[in-house]
């Protein structure tokens, strides 16, 4: 059972100290810093820590926000960890220690938390879409194909005097959407 640590700056320009001090105080055997936002997916340095750390290992933070872009990010990370027999601690927020009772009933309540605001965002994006519709507004990108486009373009086709890439090229659209949109069976005439 060890303590890993885990310390990220968000640019080159800041610099690890405080987090990398708190840490080795806090007694990691080892410690992994990326520079990196926490946007990011790619943080090699994240990954490393993640291989590293066995069950009954702790994962030790500076600030629970070093880990994750947002709540449900967070929540999602710590998780995944404590299936996999791992514990997180945050040094500077002290509710977050999940190797404690306390500490996994404080985070519990996060996650519920979270789950909670994506429900009332999914509702309330829900309702606008349907107030929307109620207007006649539909989402969505609008048709590159106008009707007056779909008919220049079947006018072309049925001249068989333009390749499709001309054709598409003079509605500035690719070949594909034109194929999408003109009737290319030969016509009963």
């Amino acid at each position: 059972m060890a303590s890993i640590g885990y310390a990220r700056v968000s640019t080159a320009d800041q610099k690890p100290g405080l987090q990398l001090d708190a840490l080795l105080e806090a007694g990691c055997l080892k410690t992994y810093t990326d520079y990196a936002s926490g946007t990011k997916a790619d943080r090699p340095q994240w990954a490393a820590c993640l291989a590293d750390l066995r069950p009954g290992d702790t994962l030790v933070v500076w600030r629970i926000d070093r880990l994750g872009r947002n709540l449900r990010n967070l929540i999602d990370i710590v998780t995944t960890l404590r299936d996999r027999g791992v514990g997180v601690r945050s040094l500077c927020d002290g509710l977050v220690d999940t190797t404690t009772a306390h500490g996994a009933l404080v985070f519990g309540m996060f996650a519920v938390m979270a789950d909670y605001e994506a429900a009332l965002i999914r509702e309330r994006t829900q309702a606008g879409l349907a107030a929307a519709r109620a207007r006649g507004r539909h989402g969505g990108r609008k048709p590159k194909m106008t009707p007056a486009l779909i008919a220049r373009a079947q006018r072309m086709y049925d001249s068989r005097q333009f390749t499709m890439a001309d054709i598409a090229a003079s509605c500035s659209v690719t070949p594909v959407t034109v194929y999408r949109h003109i009737s290319t069976s030969p016509s009963a005439g």
